[in-house]
């Protein structure tokens, strides 16, 4: 039996995660700790409370908040602000940015020194650098941006970005505070000999995932598809060739429970994306056809005007995960659409619920 503390439990990934241990009947204990300050994240209370999972009111932000937490074996960081407009759009902090996403990793690594604490990281493909991720040579085919065929770059490939491509400045304030927690985790496990790993992972989408567009693209855009609620191509070329993975947060347990009982690893082996990579990549308006087909028509806009931190292709390339954890994703992208699909059709107020305006 291995304890178990997942952080931001009630969001949409912690509690995914939550649940799908859970269901796998392995006989782990399970605590979460959440501020609840995620529109949606009261949703999922009741539900892990049924499941047998012990839920406790923290901010990770405040040191003492995790004081009364009981000792656990593994640590799944799974909270965070995870937008990449955050602390930049006007109507967040990017004090609050930090000191959620850096100061709370922080106060998670101490309580993990001071119980012996495994820690994992959910991490993001946001670490990796907007200037070179804009500069790669990328073609339009079928709809979406891909890589060009004779495109050779280090840490870049047909198969999607690998852990060598660079981390280099910028990376939005978001990405920033979880490159600068990587690197805590990694000196908290060096120096007081934690096992630590970084999973990297690429656009976790599933049902129930809160509808923000610079949160959860593609539960937003099904949902808003259906609600028939203004859609825009916004940026690049206006057409929605922007290309992303997906990846759903339960195909993560089968690695995270490997990482449970993995020995001792070198530094290097303890990062590694985790992506549906290029069997899962979709642009936005492969999506959108996706949508039509499935839900019925709806007009999209085009709007060429850019918005901060866009990128026009990232796919992150797994096969280091497969290597070191035997891991594949399990759920399709079209697996995951249908899943949001009917998510949006048994709760029609979710985008007000989840994201209100």
């Amino acid at each position: 039996m291995v304890r178990i503390l997942i952080s931001g439990i009630c969001g949409f990934v912690g509690s995914t995660l939550a649940r799908a241990l859970v269901e796998r009947g392995a006989n782990h204990t399970i605590t979460g700790c959440d501020n609840f300050i995620r529109p949606g994240s009261e949703a999922n209370r009741e539900a892990l409370r049924r499941l047998g999972v012990k839920l406790v009111h923290g901010d990770l932000r405040a040191a003492s908040d995790l004081e009364t937490l009981p000792a656990a074996d593994w640590v799944i960081d799974a909270a965070a602000n995870p937008s990449v407009l955050a602390g930049v759009d006007g109507r967040t902090s990017s004090r609050q940015l930090v000191e959620h996403n850096l100061g709370g990793t922080v106060n998670l690594l101490e309580y993990c020194k001071a119980h012996r604490a495994g820690f994992i990281l959910l991490s993001t493909s946001r670490v990796y650098g907007i200037t070179p991720l804009t500069q790669l040579p990328l073609v339009v085919r079928d709809g979406a941006f891909t890589p060009a065929p004779d495109a050779r770059i280090p840490g870049f490939g047909p198969a999607g970005i690998t852990e060598d491509f660079p981390t280099t400045a910028p990376l939005s304030l978001y990405g920033a505070t979880k490159l600068a927690s990587e690197s805590l985790a990694l000196e908290y496990g060096e120096a007081f000999g934690l096992p630590v790993f970084i999973n990297r992972c690429g656009v976790l989408a599933g049902a129930g995932q809160f509808g923000r567009a610079d949160q959860g693209i593609f539960s937003y855009w099904i949902h808003s598809w259906r609600r028939r609620r203004p859609l825009r191509f916004l940026g690049f070329d206006g057409q929605g060739h922007q290309t992303r993975d997906c990846l759903h947060p339960r195909d993560l347990i089968h690695a995270l429970e490997r990482q449970f009982t993995a020995p001792t690893l070198p530094a290097a082996d303890r990062i590694a994306n985790f992506s549906g990579g290029t069997a899962s990549a979709c642009s936005l308006r492969q999506l959108s056809d996706w949508c039509r087909a499935r839900l019925g028509d709806h007009t999209v806009t085009a709007d060429p005007t850019p918005r901060p931190f866009d990128l026009p292709w990232l796919v992150l390339d797994a096969a280091k995960a497969r290597r070191l954890w035997q891991w594949e994703p399990a759920t399709s992208r079209a697996d995951i659409c249908a899943e949001i699909a009917a998510h949006a059709e048994a709760h029609p107020d979710w985008l007000e619920l989840s994201a209100p305006l």
